[in-house]
């Protein structure tokens, strides 16, 4: 109750609070429009193209520069650790949000201005983004980001975690508040055992807090390209000494230092004895950049601002961000701003992996761990105030072989602590595979929807009632292959694939299946393999089985009957039940559920709130689970560890859709999956998951010039084939590619509707990670016996 409250007070402070900070972002973007293009984005709004469609994603938030810089090591490591999952990385100010983009924007991740703390504006964009883990840079901690991370059972971690001296005194002073906040954390990976300490001592519950190093000596330096502009004005201006002066800072206070003031004072007096010497001045805030300039103005000193690159004279003056780091190399001296001014210090880990020497002034309270790292290492020049920092740059360059000494000493003690990144990884890892995630949708329509999927558990509960009450069984070992959400997941290839390892197996199976959408009257059909039917008479799903000749396939509602006269006509000696886990009129021998690897567990709802046929404890009838299109996502462990609170006995597998061939449907002819039989190819698809055609297209390197979805079971109909064709031709496409189910589902004259098109569809096939060991799994079920070993054909 007092949790409640808290987060109830915290909301009530919020709501008072919200015109204010409505007028905030006002003033600031009538100072700065980038305020108003990053409006919609604090409140929730984020591009279409950050849609996910399931639940995988990775959301890193690093409030700034120095956090994304921090993080940007780490960012690389999770894009190894979860290669199927996408990347988001948010930042809260305009410089954080720029470096960003400049940084991991090019490595694929999707980046975007953090929302306000406001539930409904953080609830927006975990729906949008739905993701599987939340990591939060340093010390951000909001209430409502965290609570409502933690209800949609994502992991949350704070990584690179830090509190300052400044602020472990208001930390404490709060802990009333980040008592009830840090504990929604599944995980605190501080940088250091004291920061460690201080978290619990502010609320973290102490088994969660963890050391697993500061992600700042991960930096990987990376000299500025060929074309850089400030790299060109370096080369251009001579070969005297460089000094950078990074990340210079206002006054914290009236009686504070300027540290622009201080550094062309300083500059000054050493082009005196130094007259080649250049300067790169980089003020840390950008709105600080035209006073900078002023200041060299009034000092009369030549410059060329970055942004512009016009002018001459000795100094640059970088108004620009994410370029710094770039330059330390070029550099013979760098002094650290943050450290003279009373900011608590700047990152001084960057200048030190190139092995430049480095002067700090005395406030390095923020960085205190790797200021006594430095110190202790003698990887650092400190100096206690202004007037001892040109003579600390003129001793550096006076004595160049101190210098590099210096500078070398700097990077070893740099380097021997690198490392956190891949534990921080590895952490995150865990924590993502914990869980999978659920979102449920948005006020009214969840409220609207409550009701309608208490009313649909109940009627499908007593339904499957009913049907145990009348079940019946058949002679012959019965297999059902089924699902607990609605969409595909791909149960047709994969009793395809079960049927053609049964064969192999010596076995003689049939495939029972209702027919959806079939037009046939007859109660039940009995189709022979290979027989000339079409998709009208059986249905779409069993036309593929027929065509597939592996096997007889019975269709009809009743699948008892379908079965009794499958065996009645043909020598067939085990069922394979299509979809058949919630059909429970026909006794089964074993359930094979399968669960979509794309979006498992139908968003964790009963429909309509999610896409359940069932609750999840249905699982708890699987005797095998397979997760399929596996391929394609990272969740597989998290989906696993699911099933296993609900099943500890079910075996569980992966399967990858593997491509075998491009059909050119006119003629019926295979061509090899390595040869392109197009060059430019629209796509249509009518799918209940059409993101798993799409990820096997872009597996290919096939780039649609664009894709058309239709509901699943769809029928084209000539206007559709004809305006489809239409519009792919005018994007420049020769040809249409499809899958095989919505081959069989093409009306008549198909041809000549998309002429001049061509149509290929794309003929796939289910492979087991562990294909021996399902299929033995799947014999000993059912309590057959193979007749030969796997891979062998049967006997005639």
């Amino acid at each position: 109750m007092k949790i409640k409250g808290i987060y109830f007070l915290y909301r009530i402070l919020q709501a008072f609070a919200l015109p204010f900070l409505l007028l905030y972002f006002l003033l600031r973007a009538a100072r700065d429009r980038r305020y108003w293009r990053s409006f919609g984005q604090r409140f929730g709004f984020l591009p279409r193209s950050f849609q996910q469609t399931g639940p995988g994603a990775i959301w890193l938030h690093a409030v700034s520069v120095g956090e994304v810089l921090a993080c940007a090591g780490l960012a690389t490591r999770l894009r190894e650790v979860f290669p199927h999952s996408r990347l988001f990385v948010s930042s809260s100010t305009l410089a954080g949000y720029a470096t960003a983009r400049q940084k991991l924007e090019p490595a694929g991740a999707g980046v975007f201005y953090a929302p306000v703390d406001t539930v409904w504006a953080v609830r927006r964009v975990l729906r949008m983004l739905q993701p599987s883990l939340v990591a939060i840079a340093e010390t951000e901690i909001w209430p409502n980001l965290y609570r409502e991370v933690k209800r949609t059972g994502a992991a949350l971690a704070i990584v690179n975690g830090r509190i300052s001296d400044r602020a472990l005194p208001r930390y404490l002073r709060l802990r009333w508040l980040f008592g009830a906040v840090l504990p929604q954390a599944d995980a605190v990976l501080a940088q250091s055992d004291a920061m460690a300490g201080r978290f619990r001592a502010v609320g973290a519950p102490a088994d969660r807090v963890a050391v697993a190093g500061n992600l700042k000596y991960d930096f990987e330096p990376r000299a500025a390209g060929a074309g850089s502009p400030p790299l060109a004005w370096i080369e251009s201006t001579g070969p005297g000494p460089l000094w950078i002066a990074a990340s210079t800072m206002p006054p914290a206070a009236p009686d504070d230092v300027d540290e622009d003031d201080a550094v062309i004072a300083a500059f000054q007096q050493l082009r005196r004895a130094h007259p080649e010497l250049r300067l790169i001045l980089a003020p840390r805030k950008p709105e600080r950049f035209d006073a900078a300039a002023r200041k060299l103005d009034a000092a009369g000193i030549g410059y060329v601002r970055r942004s512009a690159m016009a002018g001459s004279g000795p100094v640059l003056l970088l108004d620009s961000i994410g370029e710094l780091s770039g330059l330390f190399g070029a550099a013979d001296v760098v002094f650290m701003g943050g450290t003279l001014a009373r900011r608590g210090g700047h990152n001084v880990l960057e200048p030190a992996l190139y092995g430049k020497p480095v002067i700090a002034g005395p406030h390095m309270e923020n960085f205190q761990e790797i200021a006594e790292a430095f110190r202790g290492a003698g990887g650092c020049v400190e100096i206690t105030g202004v007037g001892e920092l040109a003579g600390a740059v003129a001793r550096l360059l006076e004595a160049p072989e101190e210098a590099r000494e210096i500078g070398r000493l700097a990077r070893a003690c740099a380097e021997a602590r690198r490392g956190a990144a891949a534990r921080t990884a590895a952490r995150l890892r865990e924590l993502y595979d914990a869980n999978v995630p659920c979102y449920r949708l948005a006020q009214p329509w969840y409220a609207l929807g409550w009701p309608l999927a208490r009313l649909w558990e109940w009627g499908g509960a007593g339904r499957q009632r009913r049907q145990m009450a009348r079940q019946r069984a058949l002679d012959v070992p019965v297999i059902s292959v089924g699902n607990i959400s609605m969409g595909g997941t791909g149960k047709t290839p994969c009793v395809l694939r079960l049927a053609e390892l049964l064969r192999n197996a010596g076995r003689q199976p049939g495939i029972l299946t209702r027919g959806y959408g079939r037009g046939s009257p007859e109660r039940y059909l009995v189709v022979a393999p290979g027989a000339a039917t079409s998709a009208e008479h059986t249905g779409d799903e069993p036309q593929i089985f027929v065509r597939s000749g592996l096997a007889p396939v019975g269709v009809g509602a009743d699948r008892y009957q379908a079965g009794a006269a499958l065996r009645r006509e043909f020598a067939v000696d085990v069922m394979l039940l299509d979809d058949g886990l919630q059909h429970r009129r026909l006794a089964r021998n074993l359930d094979i559920v399968l669960v979509d690897g794309l979006k498992p567990f139908g968003g964790g709802r009963i429909f309509p709130l999610g896409r359940l046929r069932e609750p999840l404890g249905a699982l708890a009838r699987a005797g095998i689970v397979v997760i399929t299109r596996s391929e394609f996502s990272d969740l597989a462990p998290a989906i696993g560890n699911v099933v296993r609170r609900y099943n500890r006995s079910a075996r569980v597998f992966c399967a990858t859709v593997q491509p075998q061939a491009w059909v050119e449907h006119a003629t019926g002819r295979e061509i090899g999956i390595r040869i392109r039989p197009f060059e430019r190819a629209g796509a249509i698809c009518g799918l209940g998951n059409p993101q798993a055609f799409r990820r096997t297209l872009e597996s290919l390197g096939v780039k649609p010039v664009e894709t058309v979805e239709f509901p699943d079971h769809h029928r084209y109909t000539p206007q559709e084939l004809r305006r489809v064709a239409e519009q792919m031709a005018s994007l420049g496409a020769t040809a249409l590619v499809t899958t095989e189910k919505d081959a069989v589902n093409l009306c008549e004259d198909w041809e000549a509707l998309i002429a001049p098109l061509e149509l290929y569809w794309l003929r796939v096939t289910i492979a087991f990670d562990r294909t021996e060991e399902f299929l033995e799994l799947v014999l000993k079920c059912t309590g057959m016996e193979p007749h030969s070993l796997i891979g062998e054909p049967p006997p005639s």
